[in-house]
């Protein structure tokens, strides 16, 4: 999402979603906060980037009822839609699935839990940074909560052949400003189907 529709069609069209370097087969880190942040499996959830993560699985799995899966990518979304077979589609489907550039969506409705594994550190221009932000406060009430990892400020300064924003938990929080104060953080170390190691940091940031 931080480059233009195509590469990412590109990308999924030329690799099996298990062989890309963002690959995790069970994204335990993210579901454990998500599982936090939502206790009522009910409430709407927005995995943004989320294309095909085999999160969307692990969120059904766990009984969670109401996932919206975004990505600028239909190739990435076809994956998922194809792994999950009936269970991400036709009728009675407890997933949605929106194929957009976040820096351009309009959310038609509010979430509450926003998470990101994927995008924000792809944008590197202020323009594309506040218009993501704007998305996120538009799809979020108060009290809602944004769960969002980025390379590290020792992580990979590009990824997919793309330049990257790294950040830690305290400068994501700064970046996205006073509507959002953050309340939890990690870091991971994550290797790659190819063997190598990124770092990445969490945050788990309040919506004010």
């Amino acid at each position: 999402m931080g480059s233009s529709r195509s590469h990412w069609e590109d990308v999924y069209a030329a690799k099996a979603e298990t062989a890309v370097s963002w690959y995790q087969r069970h994204p335990v880190r993210s579901l454990q906060m998500i599982a936090a942040a939502a206790p009522d499996r009910t409430v709407p959830i927005i995995d943004v980037g989320g294309g095909a993560s085999t999160l969307v699985d692990d969120l059904l799995a766990e009984g969670f009822g109401d996932i919206t899966v975004l990505d600028v990518a239909e190739a990435a979304l076809a994956k998922s839609k194809a792994r999950l077979g009936a269970a991400g589609s036709g009728d009675g489907s407890k997933v949605s699935w929106i194929a957009a550039d976040i820096t351009q969506w309009k959310p038609p409705r509010l979430y509450r839990v926003w998470h990101d594994r994927a995008v924000f550190h792809f944008l590197t221009d202020t323009a594309r940074q506040d218009a993501y932000i704007a998305a996120l406060e538009a799809a979020t009430a108060p009290g809602a909560t944004a769960i969002m990892a980025t390379f590290a400020l020792d992580g990979p300064e590009k990824c997919s052949g793309l330049p990257v924003q790294r950040y830690s938990p305290q400068t994501l929080a700064a970046r996205l400003g006073l509507s959002f104060r953050l309340i939890d953080e990690a870091r991971e170390t994550h290797r790659t189907p190819g063997g190598s190691e990124q770092h990445f940091s969490y945050a788990v940031l309040r919506r004010l």
